[in-house]
This record gives C-alpha cells, sequence and structure tokens, in this order.
C-alpha cells in the first residue's frame, strides 16, 4: 500500500518517537515534536506507540490512498476531510483506495498527526524513521514532503478498525495563552537580579521564526547579563559562554533580547547560557503554539518537575486504558 503527496502542507514530514542515544555525537532527538499526539494517533490506528507518522505544521497536507486504509487524526484542531466530507478528530476512520485526504486551517494548536494503519514504512536510520531535516537524515530521504512524493504504508495490524477512540477528557486543548514550567539552569546566575524577575514577570510571544528547531519568543524585556571578563573563546556578549551542551528543552537568551526554547531538532552544544530547562511535561504543549501566542515562564524545582512528569506519564496512561 502507498500514499501519494499531492500537496505537501507548509511543513509536513515523516516523524515518530525520535533517535535518542546519539546526542553526544551531535545528532538530536528529532521525532514527533508532540509526542502525546503521536502515540495517540498511533494507539487508534493499531500501531505500536512510536510507529512512523505525518507531522503537519500549521497547514495540513492533501493525500491521496492508493489503497484502503485505517486513518487517525491527532493534536491541532484542523478538521480532516475525506473527499470533501468532514471526518472526526481523536477517533479512526476508513479510507478507500482513491480517497483523498485534506484538512480545514488549523484553528488552535499548531502540529497535526496523521497515523495509518501499518505505519509509514519509510527505512529506519540510527534506529528511528524520523526526519531530521538540517541533517538530511531519516524521513523520507532526509527531507519535508514535497509534491508526489509517494510514502510506503506496512502492513496494519489485525485489531486495526474504525470508530476507535478515546476519552474526551483526555483530548488536549490547546490555549492561545499558557503557562510553562521552568527549572533555572546552571546558568541562571549569570542573569542581573532584576532581569532573574523580569524572565518570570513579562509575558512572551510565540515569533515567526519558531520552528522544530527552536521555538523563539519575544516582546518581553530585554534581559541583562551580569558584566564578567570573557574567559577567553567566549566572545564579547556577556551571554556567551566557551562552550556547553544544550539540554533538550534548555532555554538561551543570545544578546538578551528573546529566549529561545530548544525543540527536538536543536543542536547538542553551543556557546549560549542557558538559564533554564522547561520541564519535559510541557514540550508538547510548546509543539502547538502558533506564532503570537502567548506565554508565561513559571519557575518550579526538581520535586515540581519530576511531579509535572510522573503527571503527563500518568495522563498517558489513562489514555491507553481508555481506549475503545
Amino acid at each position: 500500500m502507498a500514499i501519494e503527496v499531492i500537496k505537501p502542507g507548509l511543513a509536513t514530514s515523516v516523524q515518530d518517537a525520535g533517535r535518542p542515544g546519539y546526542y553526544h555525537l551531535g545528532i538530536p532527538l528529532s521525532g514527533a515534536l508532540d509526542q502525546y499526539a503521536l502515540h495517540a494517533a498511533n494507539l487508534l490506528v493499531g500501531n505500536e506507540e512510536g510507529a512512523a507518522v505525518l507531522e503537519a505544521t500549521l497547514l495540513g497536507p492533501e493525500l491521496l490512498f492508493r489503497a484502503p486504509a485505517i486513518v487517525a487524526v491527532t493534536g491541532a484542531e484542523a478538521t480532516p476531510k475525506v473527499n470533501g466530507e468532514t471526518r472526526p478528530r481523536n477517533e479512526s476512520f476508513a479510507v478507500r483506495a482513491g480517497d483523498r485526504l485534506t484538512f480545514d486551517y488549523m484553528k488552535a494548536g499548531a502540529r497535526s498527526y496523521v497515523a495509518v494503519a501499518g505505519g509509514i514504512d519509510v527505512p529506519p536510520i540510527l534506529g528511528s524513521r524520523s526526519t531530521y531535516a538540517l541533517g538530511a537524515l531519516g524521513g523520507f530521504v532526509g527531507r519535508k514532503l514535497a509534491a508526489g512524493d509517494v510514502l510506503p504504508v506496512g502492513s496494519a495490524a489485525a485489531s486495526a478498525r474504525p470508530g476507535r477512540a478515546f476519552a474526551a477528557d483526555l483530548v488536549p486543548t490547546y490555549p492561545k495563552s499558557l503557562e510553562l514550567r521552568v527549572l533555572p539552569g546552571l546558568y541562571f546566575h549569570r542573569l542581573t537580579e532584576e532581569s532573574a524577575k523580569t524572565f518570570f514577570e513579562d509575558t512572551w510571544t510565540v515569533a515567526p521564526e519558531a520552528d522544530r528547531i527552536g521555538y523563539r519568543y519575544r516582546k518581553g524585556r530585554t534581559l541583562k547579563f551580569r558584566e564578567r571578563k570573557q574567559p577567553f573563546g567566549a566572545g564579547s556578549d556577556p551571554s556567551n559562554i566557551v562552550d556547553a551542551g544544550y539540554p533538550y528543552g534548555s532555554i538561551q537568551v543570545p544578546g538578551g533580547l528573546e529566549p529561545i526554547i530548544l525543540h527536538r531538532d536543536a543542536v547538542s552544544g553551543g556557546g549560549y547560557a542557558m538559564i533554564g530547562t522547561v520541564v519535559s511535561a510541557d514540550m508538547d504543549r510548546i509543539a502547538q503554539m502558533q506564532p503570537n501566542n502567548l506565554a508565561r515562564f513559571v519557575a518550579v524545582d526538581m520535586d515540581g518537575a519530576l511531579k509535572a512528569r510522573a503527571d503527563y506519564r500518568s495522563r498517558f496512561a489513562r489514555m491507553v486504558a481508555s481506549l475503545r
């Protein structure tokens, strides 16, 4: 079975649960930016939780199915349509050979996930089918999709059927303003006392440049770093350091101007001070923020971060248990 890409949308790519284990070599995690939506879509069509799906950003694709299939769409509030007829989100549905799947615009959220029973069967690279476009690695020939691409699909599981759904209260919503929990980081002390307060007091706006590499926020006040004699190799700006690893979710503020939260395709290290790290439980929420959405940062300690992760895992377990 195969799927033909008629229109690719704005930035549609093949993604799975990611490519862990190679960060020390400079190869990032990649994988779906919204892991909850990825796993939900796969569960609905009977796939393994981390199977490869399509991740569409801001504008969905138009897809032609060359054979019957079971499909599910999760993530952003963008209504799927088969030959122009509305289909449900967060519930599996059937398509026939020759059917075309299209999408309305994304009313809330920034990324939709399209799972097909059997999974998108591109070759795994370093244990993952995820696309890392900066390195031309994985996915469909290492890039986002283009018109005319033909995507192979694996064999569907016996459990694949239309009409599967999970409890409605476990379907995420995507507000235009939210709070992001941050564990202050190794270089937070480099901020001046006033800027340390400003970072958490201000409301920040998602910039148009937000993408799989990082989410840039602007319109807060300029953050000032403490002056010091810069060590050799650190450059002249006080926001620079010599070199350090960048954790997934870490926040850097080049020049003190605009915080950037590094996401799943970010480089693994460099010369900017990381002032904190967004807790892992909130990274899916960042993935669904559209340009001009608003965020405030809320400081948590390690106990708070661990509780957030436990709550996230509990919610996911409840979603699996509610599947019908």
